[in-house]
């Protein structure tokens, strides 16, 4: 997937999880990356926050610390 792509999509969760109190959207988001998001996009996802890509909106960024880091391939 495009990295464009990934953070359009995380940024997508973050805009619906902005209405919910902060607590709340930030556990909804990374639950929601981690049930519905495969290992494979999640790794993806940790490649960019890693390298410091830019473009993630505030709330993705907070919720990356709950979002469970897959394996290395």
């Amino acid at each position: 997937m495009s990295p464009d792509k990934l953070v359009y999509m995380a940024n997508q969760i973050a805009l619906f999880m902005e209405s919910k109190p902060k607590a709340e959207g930030v556990a909804g988001l990374a639950s929601h990356i981690n049930d519905f998001w495969e290992p494979r996009m999640r790794r993806q996802f940790f490649g960019l926050i890693d390298s410091g890509a830019a473009g993630f909106r505030p709330l993705v960024l907070e919720a990356a610390a709950q979002i469970r880091r897959p394996a290395p391939v």
